[in-house]
């Protein structure tokens, strides 16, 4: 199958790529004291040498006291941290590269560290880190507007560094997904509800909160998605309609593209058709969209951390979806933790050359 369409260019109001492909952003955790390092900056310089199209960081989190679940996570602000991501967008720009930084709270989340506590208080809607769990207390108006704060000013810092574009973590169970989820949203002031709208009032805000600082051509990107860490089997939407309901006003509030994530890019997301969540997303908004979960290996990224091994994949189902229409990007995690090489692999037709995934590839950087 021919891989034109996935090395055709692509523009969002100043977002100019070369081709489709998305490194997904990965926690690495190799920042010390949250202190992206020159490693950190080789990491990425040597994706952009090899052709990928947009480098979107790992998860980098904004100044909140427990935004974080872990030292060696980089930070998005201070005095030490924002110089140290200038000298990497410096060098992703100085290999051609472009680059879009994850602004990121954990939230409620599970500490990953035995040795390490973050300061409090813990952030979360309703003080719960999944249905029924208590986890700390909910926060107050004021953390909340404080938090909403921190996240514009992230993006503005990120602008005036000259990252290329910016992209808010709403999925999988953090923060922001915590306040769309019914199950650990128990609020009852405007910032909860029955509906997905009343419970999305939170990322609207940070969404409009984020315009407000990087003006209107700046391309803000943010990652939703339907299943969580702490439960896989989760629906903020089960109906089209639903989904309609969640995105309309996050796209109303300043969202420019939607990067939908899922453990398997090619399961549909409602009987009926076989549009995945990023081709829903299109059809019913209207925004370009980035697909994600399993791209070009075997066995799903969950599974990885876990210790499974995975094997190159075919990439015949994405470019029918993507010839198709059904999205405008698509992001590329494991194969690219495994291979900067990755993308001129695939691009030069050498795929005997692509190699396997192993876990291991997740204790370097490389």
């Amino acid at each position: 199958m021919s891989l034109d369409n996935l090395f055709s260019p692509f523009q969002c109001k100043t977002l100019k790529l070369p081709n489709r492909i998305v490194m997904a952003p990965m926690t690495r955790s190799f920042s010390p004291n949250g202190v992206p390092t020159q490693q950190v900056a080789e990491y990425y310089r040597r994706r952009a040498e090899a052709a990928v199209g947009l480098i979107v960081s790992e998860g980098t989190v904004v100044n909140r006291p427990s935004a974080s679940n872990d030292p060696n996570v980089p930070r998005f602000w201070g005095e030490d941290a924002l110089p140290a991501w200038k000298q990497v967008i410096d060098s992703v720009h100085a290999a051609g590269g472009v680059m879009a930084p994850q602004l990121w709270h954990v939230g409620a989340a599970r500490n990953r560290r035995t040795d390490w506590v973050a300061p409090g208080p813990v952030d979360s809607p309703a003080g719960l880190s999944s249905p029924g769990k208590q986890f700390g207390e909910a926060m107050t108006d004021a953390a909340i507007a404080d938090t909403i704060a921190a996240f514009a000013h992230a993006a503005g810092d990120a602008k005036k560094l000259g990252f290329d574009a910016v992209e808010l973590h709403g999925a999988h169970g953090y923060l922001i997904d915590q306040f769309f989820w019914e199950g650990t949203n128990q609020r009852t002031d405007s910032y909860g509800g029955a509906s997905i709208v009343q419970r999305g009032k939170f990322a609207a805000d940070i969404l409009k909160a984020v315009r407000a600082e990087v003006g209107a051509d700046y391309p803000v990107i943010i990652r939703l998605s339907q299943w969580k860490q702490q439960d896989f089997a989760a629906r903020l939407a089960a109906t089209p309609q639903e989904l309609e309901a969640w995105l309309r006003p996050l796209a109303d509030a300043g969202a420019d593209i939607f990067h939908c994530s899922q453990r398997r890019f090619w399961e549909p997301e409602f009987a009926g058709s076989d549009l995945n969540f990023a081709g829903w997303a299109k059809k019913l908004i209207g925004k370009p969209t980035i697909t994600v979960g399993s791209v070009g290996l075997t066995g799903e990224f969950v599974a990885a951390f876990a210790g499974e091994s995975s094997k190159p994949a075919s990439l015949d189902e994405l470019m029918r979806r993507l010839d198709r229409g059904d999205f405008d990007l698509v992001a590329v995690g494991r194969a690219l933790i495994n291979d900067p090489q990755w993308v001129l692999k695939v691009q030069q037709g050498r795929r005997d050359e692509l190699l396997d995934f192993s876990p291991a590839s997740l204790a370097t950087l490389h």
